[in-house]
């Protein structure tokens, strides 16, 4: 089971869902405002991708952070508190597929996985 963590309203999300839907895939949807992060989970990802590439420091909930707070993202533990005080700062969607992890959209990519 295709498992896609994000935001409901994020572009990015909606678009990966539909691509998905319109490949015949099913997926579960896991929605970071209402059900949070797993924080068990973010450590997963983290270790498979990389705390920098889940870190979205391009987004506006980064932007929008003081620069203390963004100063304070140093390394994994940091970055890893921040995510799970502040899931919008999570790059997405991030997608379990059973036996990998992706962040963000690629249709191209993601066609080969199907």
């Amino acid at each position: 089971m295709i498992i896609v963590y994000g935001i409901a309203n994020c572009d990015t999300v909606k678009k990966a869902r539909v691509w998905l839907t319109e490949h015949g895939q099913t997926c579960e949807f896991h929605d970071f405002k209402k059900r949070g992060v797993p924080p068990e989970k973010l450590a997963l990802w983290a270790q498979v991708v990389g705390w920098e590439k889940l870190l979205n420091r391009r987004g506006t909930t980064w932007r929008k952070l003081d620069a203390a707070a963004q100063a304070a993202v140093m390394d994994a533990a940091s970055a890893h508190t921040l995510m799970l005080a502040q899931p919008s700062v999570i790059k997405r969607p991030v997608v379990d597929w059973g036996q990998d992890i992706t962040v963000g959209f690629d249709a191209a990519a993601w066609a080969h996985r199907i």
